[in-house]
């Protein structure tokens, strides 16, 4: 029961539509605007890059922040296995990231929320390959969904790599694949699109 309670607590943070409020207290309904997507991308790209910063600081803080409850306050209170109480939390916060309740179950891609559970979960070389290897590919093509699929690449890599030396528990290893596995799915329409060479870039705007 306990177990539960940390899986459904971990899933109401998650589910915490950042993009969409921000959007509202802007007047836009980001599922009806650019990509339709929630997410940090299309909150930067549509409001701006104050509000889509806010956005991605608001995601990432949501799955850091559900797996550090789990881990130092909900495992000691209850007696729970802290590494499994924070493993329950970190599916919990992206399906709830991903799958909002609140919004039809149609919610962003989990980058950021991927990102925060990182930070929180796992060893910090992952958190850390992971953002040089999006900043890398982002630099290189411009395009959002390469430097994501690229960075959660890296982290589900290193942890199996980190796994067969001893570094990381396989149960950690296995939910960093479980994530990359997701969030490769959620991006199959940008997949396509990249296929078509159709996927859109983020260009510098030029000063008049």
């Amino acid at each position: 029961m306990f177990y539960l309670a940390v899986a459904l607590g971990a899933y109401l943070i998650g589910s915490f539509p950042s993009g969409y409020l921000i959007g509202r207290a802007r007047g836009v309904d980001l599922r009806r605007a650019g990509s339709g997507n929630i997410g940090a991308t299309n909150a930067l790209r549509v409001l701006g890059k104050k509000w889509g910063y806010l956005c991605f600081a608001l995601d990432i803080g949501k799955g850091a922040l559900a797996v550090w409850l789990a881990k130092l306050v909900a495992a000691p209170v209850f007696g729970l296995d802290p590494t499994g109480a924070a493993l329950l939390a970190a599916i919990g916060a992206l399906l709830g990231h991903t799958f909002p309740v609140w919004l039809g179950f149609k919610g962003g891609k989990g980058i950021a929320t991927s990102g925060g559970i990182a930070l929180a979960l796992f060893p910090p070389i992952v958190f850390c390959l992971s953002i040089l290897s999006w900043m890398i590919a982002f630099l290189a093509f411009r395009i959002v969904s390469i430097a994501s699929l690229a960075a959660t690449t890296v982290l589900g890599v290193t942890l199996i790599v980190l796994a067969r030396l001893g570094r990381a528990e396989p149960a950690v290893a296995a939910i960093g694949v479980a994530m990359t596995v997701l969030v490769f799915w959620l991006h199959r329409g940008n997949i396509s699109r990249l296929a078509q060479g159709t996927e859109p870039r983020f260009e510098k705007r030029r000063k008049s």
